[in-house]
């Protein structure tokens, strides 16, 4: 059986027991986390999300968090101005091994939801812009501001 999952705006096609090098998710060495988004289970009967599948999720544990390789940026300018620029980028890791795959239950696991390193919880973030647009629309009407006449409007109708 194998799971498509989304994380970090990447797609990854993971089995139990594969290693993955994601972006940086919160969490120690040792820690087990569980991805609720996934997209497609595979296996006997393939099921395809729209867009997520309901109740399934991936379970992994987390093995580093590291940095990856130096990025180096060299941006130099031709002609007549003579500047360059070098800037160099490490981007934060997870060292993660898929310990268990959930077509069903993801709910009632009791493990940690999976966060990026902003700790930034999507399905938390839908709820909330959810709630948001009915407060919204009750607070948005108020009274237009009446606009002052243009001073050089008046100043033409005091000449004639």
């Amino acid at each position: 059986m194998f799971a498509v999952l989304k994380t970090g705006g990447k797609q990854y096609k993971v089995a139990s027991g594969d290693i993955l090098r994601i972006e940086k998710v919160t969490g120690n060495a040792g820690d087990t986390v569980q991805f609720n988004e996934i997209l497609m289970m595979g296996g006997d009967t393939p099921v395809i999300g729209a867009p997520r599948v309901a109740g399934a999720a991936v379970q992994a544990e987390i093995l580093e968090q590291a940095k990856g390789p130096k990025l180096i940026n060299y941006v130099k300018r031709r002609r007549k101005h003579s500047s360059q620029r070098t800037k160099g980028h490490r981007q934060q890791i997870t060292v993660l091994r898929v310990t268990d795959i959930l077509a069903k239950g993801a709910e009632k696991s009791g493990v940690a939801i999976a966060e990026n390193g902003r700790g930034f919880d999507v399905n938390a973030a839908a709820e909330a812009a959810a709630a948001k647009p009915a407060a919204k629309k009750a607070a948005a009407k108020k009274p237009a501001a009446k606009k002052a006449a243009p001073k050089k409007a008046a100043a033409k109708a005091e000449d004639k």
